[in-house]
C-alpha cells in the first residue's frame, strides 16, 4: 500500500473520522492521523474495553522515531510505562478494573499526544500475551509436532471416548487423501505460463483462480497425508506426503506462484510445507528436509519482505485485505520455523504479537467483519488454518480472544442455519460453505455456539478437527440456546433482525450503513437491506462476482443500482469509484431499537452519494407480531432529481391485475407495497446473471423531479395482506399494518 499525502485527504479524513465511532478528540493532535486510510487511535472516547490489556495504537509522528513511551495512568497517578519500537503496544499483563488516562509520545522528545481515556470491567475479557522472548523461548523447546496438541498419539493409543468421537472424521480424512492419491493430478509450473503481477485482465485472473484451486488442493493434500501419517504411522501416508512435498518445493518461487505472482498461492505453498515437517518429524530424510526448509525460507521471506517494507506497511495503514492475512500465516510459519530456519526469529518478533494484539481491520473488538460474509467465511477458514496450532506451539489461544467470540456472533446472526447465500460485500450471492462456521463455531464452550455447531446442516472439517484440541470445546455445552434475534455491530454499521432465529422458518432482515463505505470488497450498498425467509433470498442483491476490478464489477455489481437502496435519475447512485475516497464516502447507524414486538433501524448515507444529495436518510422497522417490514426512506437535493427505489429478485416479479407487486421463490413469498404516493413500478435489466442462476430488477420512480422526496414501502412476509393505513397519532404520521402501529418520523 503507498502511503497517502496528508494534505489531499484532510477533508475526507475528517468525514471518515466523525462516522467512526472510535475517533479521536477534535483538537490537533500528532496521534491521530486525518487520512482515511491510517490506522486508528484507540482506545478512546471512555469506551469499555472488550480486551484486557487492550491494544495501543496511534498514527505515527511524523519524525519517524526509532521507540515511543506510552504511559498510562489512574487517578491521576502514573501506572504503567511502556516502550515500543512500533506505533502499537500490547501490554503482556492485564490491568485492574478501573478508569485509565493514557497517552503517547516519541521517546526522544515531550511532544505527548493528547490524553484518552478508557475503561476496564467485568465485561472486560482477559486476553494475556507473554513477550516474544519467553514466547520463542518455549517453543523451541517444545518437541515436534509443535502444531498439534500436547497429546497427539497414535490412533492405538487414542482413548476409547476419543475414539467414539472421532474415528469417523479419521476414516473421513483418511477416504479424502486416498482418494486425491490418484484424482490430484501432479502440480507443476508449466500450469501458469503468465506472470501476472499486479496486472488485472481476463486472463490474468483465471490463471490465478487455476493457481490458489491446484495449490490450495496440493497443500491441503500433503498437510493431511503427513496428519494421518503421525496419527496412523501407516506407510501409505508417509509416501504420500513426500511426493506431494516434493512437488510442492519443486515449483518455482519465481514463476507463476511467486509472492510477486501470486501471494496466496506462495504461501499455501510454504505453510504446508513447514506443517509437513513439523508432523513427519525424523520420518523426514536430511536432504529432503533442508530442501523443503529452503523453500519455505525463501518464499516466507518474500512474504515477510513486504509486510516489513516502510517498517512494518500494515501498522500505519491496515487496510490491506490479503496483508493482513499474510500477517497471519507469517506468524504461523515463523512458529514452527524456529530453530530451523534463522530468519525465522526475524519473522517472529516482527509478526506474532502484531498478529494477535490487533483486532481484525475490518471490524471492531466487538466482533464483525465489513468486507462481507464471504469474505468472512474465508477469514474463519484461516483461522482454522492458523489459530488452532499458534495455540498448540505457544499457548496463546486466539478462540479466547473477545474479538472472536464476537465475530462468531456475527457468524451466527448474518449466516444463520439454513442460509442460501451470503450478505453484502463481494460474493454476496455464493452458497455458504457450512464447514468453515461449524469449524470455527466447534473452538467455543457457550450455548449460542453448541446451537449454531448442531443445526449447521455440514459435517465440520475432518482436517481441521482432527487437528483441534480434544475435546472439542463445543462438545462440553451442557445445553444449547440461540443468540438474540436482533443485534448491532456498531463498527462495521450492520444490523440484523430475526423473527426468530432459532426457527428454521424465520425471516431474517439484514441491514447495512457502514463507516468502511465501498472500500476494498464492500459495495455501494449503504443504507442497503437484504430480506430472507427461512433462508430462501427474497429481495437481494444482485449481480455476481467473476473477478475483482472486472468490467461488471466496476460497472454494475457494486453499484447502488445492483442492490435494495436508494438512485436517482436514471440509477445514478453512492459513489464507488477512487481508492480512500471510497471508505470516506460512508453510510452510519444512527438509531437501533431492538423490542420484543418490533425492531427499529435508521441509517444516514448521505456522506456516501459524494456531495450529490443534501440528505439520504433510511428508516427500517421490522414488525415481528405480523411479520412485515416497513421502510421509510426520506432524501433531499439542492438539485431537482427523480429519485428511484430499487429491489431485486432471484425469482419473477408477478404484478396481478390491479397493479399489487409479489415474489415467490422456493415457496417463500413477499408482497411489495409502496404506500408513498407519486411513484410507479418499472422493470430495469442488468448485465446478465451468472449461469444458472435467474435474477429481476425493480425500482419505483417518483413521477417528477423535486428537491426531496419520501419512499414508504411495506414488505408483507408471506403475502398475509394485512390492511396498511396511514393515520396520525396528534403529532405525527402513524402507520398501521394489521394489528401493528408505527409512528413515522417527520
Amino acid at each position: 500500500m503507498i502511503p497517502i499525502k496528508l494534505d489531499k485527504h484532510k477533508l475526507l479524513g475528517a468525514a471518515l473520522l466523525l462516522a467512526f465511532s472510535a475517533c479521536g478528540p477534535a483538537q490537533a493532535d500528532w496521534a491521530l492521523a486525518t487520512d482515511p486510510l491510517a490506522v486508528h487511535t484507540l482506545p478512546d472516547n471512555r469506551q469499555i474495553q472488550a480486551q484486557n490489556p487492550p491494544s495501543f495504537t496511534w498514527s505515527r509522528h511524523p519524525q519517524s522515531p526509532a521507540s515511543y513511551t506510552i504511559e498510562v495512568k489512574s487517578g491521576g497517578a502514573i501506572v504503567n510505562t511502556f516502550t515500543s519500537s512500533r506505533n502499537w503496544y500490547l501490554p503482556s499483563k492485564k490491568f485492574e478494573a478501573g478508569t485509565y488516562t493514557w497517552r503517547v509520545r516519541p521517546s526522544n522528545s515531550k511532544e505527548w499526544s493528547s490524553p484518552r481515556v478508557f475503561i476496564i470491567n467485568a465485561t472486560s475479557g482477559v486476553f494475556e500475551v507473554p513477550e516474544s522472548e519467553t514466547l520463542r523461548a518455549a517453543i523451541v523447546l517444545r518437541p515436534r509436532p509443535r502444531g498439534l496438541e500436547d497429546n497427539a498419539t497414535f490412533f492405538s493409543t487414542w482413548s476409547a471416548a476419543k475414539r467414539a468421537d472421532r474415528s469417523q472424521v479419521l476414516t473421513w480424512l483418511s477416504n479424502e487423501v486416498k482418494r486425491n492419491m490418484t484424482e490430484i493430478a501432479p502440480v507443476s509450473d508449466a500450469e501458469w505460463p503468465l506472470s501476472p503481477g499486479k496486472v488485472r485482465t481476463a486472463a490474468n485472473e483465471a490463471q490465478n483462480a487455476r493457481v490458489i484451486s491446484r495449490t490450495n488442493v496440493s497443500a491441503r493434500q500433503l498437510e493431511a497425508a503427513s496428519l494421518l501419517y503421525r496419527v496412523t504411522g501407516e506407510q501409505q501416508y508417509l509416501d504420500e506426503a513426500l511426493r506431494r512435498g516434493d512437488l510442492n518445493a519443486a515449483l518455482s518461487p519465481n514463476g507463476g506462484t511467486s509472492f510477486a505472482n501470486h501471494d496466496q498461492g506462495n504461501r499455501a505453498i510454504a505453510q504446508s510445507l513447514i506443517k509437513a515437517v513439523d508432523n513427519l518429524g525424523s520420518a523426514l530424510d536430511a536432504p529432503r528436509r533442508a530442501r523443503w526448509l529452503e523453500m519455505v525460507r525463501v518464499r516466507t521471506n518474500a512474504m515477510y519482505a513486504d509486510l516489513a517494507a516502510q517498517t512494518g506497511r500494515l501498522d500505519q495503514y491496515p487496510y490491506d485485505s490479503h496483508a493482513a492475512s499474510n500477517i497471519g500465516f507469517l506468524a504461523l510459519i515463523s512458529t514452527l520455523s524456529l530453530g530451523d530456519i534463522p530468519e525465522a526469529k526475524d519473522w517472529f518478533d516482527f509478526s506474532f504479537r502484531a498478529f494477535v494484539s490487533s483486532y481484525s481491520v475490518w471490524s471492531g473488538p466487538e466482533g464483525g467483519f465489513a468486507n462481507g460474509t464471504a469474505y468472512a467465511e474465508y477469514e474463519a477458514d484461516y483461522a482454522l488454518q492458523i489459530w488452532p496450532a499458534l495455540a498448540h506451539a505457544t499457548k496463546v489461544d486466539l478462540f479466547t480472544k473477545p474479538w472472536a467470540r464476537g465475530f462468531l456472533d456475527y457468524l451466527m446472526h448474518f449466516v444463520p442455519p439454513g442460509s442460501q447465500t451470503h450478505v453484502f460485500g463481494d460474493g454476496h450471492e455464493t452458497a455458504p460453505e457450512m464447514r468453515m462456521m461449524k469449524g470455527f463455531a466447534a473452538h467455543f464452550a457457550t450455548p449460542a455456539a453448541a446451537w449454531y455447531f448442531k443445526n449447521l446442516d455440514r459435517t465440520d472439517d475432518s482436517l481441521a478437527t482432527l487437528q483441534a484440541q480434544y475435546p472439542l470445546p463445543v462438545t462440553t455445552v451442557a445445553a444449547a440456546a440461540p443468540p438474540v434475534n436482533s443485534t448491532y455491530y456498531p463498527s462495521i454499521g450492520w444490523s440484523a433482525m430475526h423473527s426468530d432465529i432459532g426457527n428454521a422458518q424465520r425471516t431474517s432482515v439484514y441491514f447495512k450503513s457502514s463507516p468502511y463505505g465501498s472500500f476494498n470488497h464492500s459495495h455501494g450498498d449503504q443504507n442497503g437491506f437484504v430480506l430472507a425467509s427461512a433462508g430462501v433470498p427474497l429481495l437481494t442483491e444482485a449481480g455476481w462476482y467473476d473477478w475483482y476490478d472486472s468490467p461488471m464489477w466496476s460497472t454494475w455489481y457494486r453499484h447502488t443500482r445492483a442492490h435494495n437502496a436508494l438512485t436517482f435519475d436514471g440509477g445514478q447512485g453512492q459513489l464507488v469509484d477512487g481508492y480512500e475516497e471510497t471508505m470516506a464516502r460512508n453510510g452510519r447507524i444512527t438509531a437501533f431499537v431492538p423490542k420484543a414486538t418490533v425492531d427499529y433501524v435508521a441509517g444516514d448515507a448521505t456522506l456516501a452519494y459524494g456531495g450529490q444529495l443534501k440528505s439520504a436518510l433510511r428508516k427500517l422497522w421490522y414488525l415481528r407480531t405480523v411479520d412485515a417490514v416497513v421502510v421509510q426512506d426520506q432524501v433531499s437535493s439542492d438539485t431537482p432529481r427523480v429519485f428511484e427505489w430499487n429491489f431485486h429478485t432471484y425469482a419473477p416479479i408477478v404484478a396481478d391485475a390491479g397493479g399489487a407487486l409479489s415474489v415467490t421463490n422456493q415457496g417463500r413469498k413477499v408482497c411489495i407495497v409502496q404506500v408513498s404516493d407519486g411513484a410507479r413500478f418499472e422493470r430495469r435489466a442488468g448485465p446478465p446473471p451468472q449461469a444458472g442462476t435467474y435474477e429481476e430488477h425493480g425500482v419505483f420512480v417518483k413521477s417528477a423531479a423535486a428537491l426531496s422526496g419520501e419512499f414508504l414501502t411495506v414488505l408483507d412476509v408471506g403475502c398475509k395482506k394485512p390492511v396498511i393505513k396511514l393515520g396520525s397519532n396528534g403529532t405525527a404520521r402513524t402507520l398501521s399494518v394489521g394489528k401493528q402501529v408505527v409512528t413515522l418520523p417527520n
